[in-house]
């Protein structure tokens, strides 16, 4: 007798449902879906107890005739692709015709559908089609699925709790909004509406019905194009980051997709503008040919492989960048109470005026004059408010803190912040350098390494001797250093060497050599600059302050910190209630 058979239908749909279906957002995500592949405009989703009770999405799209509403719970079967080559031509959502099948062989689903003629009515349980009947003609489709893994109690019980289950659908919904701002949707659990979104075609206006005002009214353009991708969307100031990745909404032709790729250029991007371990907020549309977006290597269909990523990565790491750089200003220093964050009271004009149209609703904000974030054609003077505002030092506060003055207000520096930020930008611009200028030490340093460190050590030696440090081998794994450039500052060359040979190591078989200089003149501008605690002359904050106008970003250290704060007079003067 052979050992080998061939599964039933239904057996083999239970397992396909284990990669299809892993909650309930896995189920909400196929049947959303299928109704914005069907051309649904306003899309309604009706949740009881997180969806773990019943699941129900009803649509205004083409809606099916009886036969098709039938032949869609068959596993493999699609409207979507018919042949071979319409897998490197998918501009669907859905192609693989299994997650109907899968979906309703661990459920029950009663399906209503119309396409303008006679509408039909598919009540299915355990993946057995229990009746099919006329159903009223409302064009479009609605679909209920309850009892999720009712006959699979092994998956049943990985299922989380309903406050889970509702956040993860939640979260989808809005990355789908996002995703499509034409489209009406609507989510409901246990009749309390959790999000609304209006269809209006406005990114900047569903930005603002998901993530609320203060983070709309903080959001820069993003528009750009090569040869093979156009980019458009919106990333956050980096006065609104977020303590994780949730926030990175990446489309690609519609799709929402993951990719490592495309959130370290993001981040990668934002390098000087924050602490690490906090991100931006991002919206980005990808648009490209489908030929060159591979969305066939996983189930769920959101892991994406891409060709010419490397040109993509640059063009959104180098445009995020410059919209950043251009968009710098003083943030004021009260701060926004609904966040905690920093809020920045500076709103560009042409931007605010947009917002206030959208939104319909006038931020508390106060408007002054700077750039254009939609100007693309303007010549950006670098830091122009920052030297207009000709600050003059008065004190200092616990060796810490510089407050400076001027017509407008109050400022109030970090003086390591600031001191950093001078240093890291005198560092990298002697990197660029193609004149040399080191100094020979007196004692040359000298590191005994372990034979793994010391193969690292000097595999990569060229770049600090391209840097100005003279490096010999000296004994069985010991190198001496004999000569540093001169911007290692005097009396700290010891620890800054040893920094840089650790650092040197630290990166590893993952060695990139412009994230290694990047790191290296973080780590030395940080040990170079004056620290806490640490009280200066009145000549030496006038220094501190000359040097730091002079920066190309003057606003934050190298770590993303902010260097200064503003106290409008307004404000001072509201605080000790001389205004009402």
């Amino acid at each position: 007798m052979t050992k080998i058979r061939v599964m039933s239908e239904n057996l083999a749909n239970k397992i396909a449902a284990g990669e299809v279906v892993e909650k309930c957002a896995s189920v909400l995500k196929e049947l959303v879906e299928n109704s914005l592949d069907a051309g649904g405009t306003n899309i309604k989703v009706n949740l009881i107890s997180g969806g773990l009770k019943e699941i129900s999405v009803i649509d205004n799209g083409v809606g099916m005739d009886r036969e098709d509403a039938c032949l869609a719970f068959y596993r493999h079967a699609t409207s979507k692709i018919y042949k071979d080559d319409d897998l490197y031509f998918i501009e669907t959502l859905g192609f693989r015709g299994e997650a109907l099948a899968s979906i309703a062989s661990v459920s029950e689903v009663e399906l209503i559908t119309c396409n303008g003629e006679v509408g039909t009515r598919v009540h299915i349980k355990g993946g057995e089609t229990l009746e099919v009947e006329d159903a009223p003609a409302r064009i479009g489709t609605e679909i209920h699925v309850t009892n999720i893994f009712y006959n699979t109690p092994a998956r049943l019980k990985y299922l989380k709790s309903e406050v889970t289950e509702l956040n993860n659908c939640t979260q989808f919904i809005e990355k789908l909004a996002l995703s499509r701002p034409d489209v009406a949707f609507t989510l409901t659990n246990n009749d309390r509406l959790v999000v609304k979104s209006s269809g209006s075609g406005n990114l900047l206006k569903t930005i603002h019905e998901i993530y609320g005002l203060n983070v709309s009214s903080n959001m820069l353009e993003i528009k750009c194009a090569s040869d093979d991708f156009e980019v458009t969307g919106f990333v956050s100031k980096p006065s609104i980051l977020k303590k994780n990745r949730n926030h990175f909404n990446i489309f690609i032709n519609g799709r929402i997709v993951r990719n490592n790729d495309i959130n370290r250029a993001i981040n990668d991007a934002y390098n000087t503008y924050k602490h690490e371990g906090f991100y931006p907020i991002t919206v980005l549309n990808i648009c490209t040919d489908p030929t060159l977006v591979d969305v066939n290597i996983h189930p769920t269909k959101q892991e994406v492989k891409l060709s010419k990523i490397e040109e993509l990565t640059d063009l959104i790491y180098q445009t995020i960048k410059k919209v950043l750089y251009n968009n710098l200003l003083v943030p004021d220093a009260i701060l926004d109470e609904a966040n905690s964050d920093i809020k920045d009271n500076f709103i560009e004009p042409s931007v605010y005026e947009s917002k206030k149209e959208e939104i319909n609703t006038k931020p508390e904000v106060i408007v002054q004059t700077f750039l254009d974030i939609g100007a693309e054609t303007k010549e950006v003077i670098k830091n122009e408010e920052f030297k207009s505002l000709k600050l003059y030092p008065v004190g200092q506060v616990h060796g810490t803190y510089i407050i400076a003055e001027n017509e407008d207000g109050m400022f109030i520096l970090d003086q390591h912040a600031a001191h950093e930020r001078v240093n890291y930008e005198m560092i990298t611009k002697q990197f660029k350098e193609e004149k040399i200028s080191f100094t020979d030490m007196l004692v040359p340093m000298k590191f005994e390494l372990s034979t793994s460190d010391y193969n690292l050590f000097m595999d990569r030696k060229d770049i600090l001797e391209n840097l100005g440090f003279v490096i010999e081998e000296f004994g069985i794994n010991t190198v001496l250093i004999k000569s540093h450039p001169t911007w290692l500052k005097e009396n700290y060359e010891g620890d800054n060497l040893k920094y840089i040979v650790d650092l040197v190591i630290e990166m590893g078989k993952n060695f990139n050599k412009d994230k290694f200089l990047d790191s290296l003149a973080k780590m030395v501008s940080c040990k170079m600059s004056v620290k806490a605690n640490e009280h200066l002359s009145m000549e030496e904050m006038e220094k501190l302050l000359d040097d730091l106008v002079k920066c190309d970003n003057p606003y934050n250290c190298c770590h993303g910190r902010p260097s200064i704060m503003k106290f409008t007079n307004y404000e001072l003067e509201k605080m000790f209630r001389r205004v009402l």
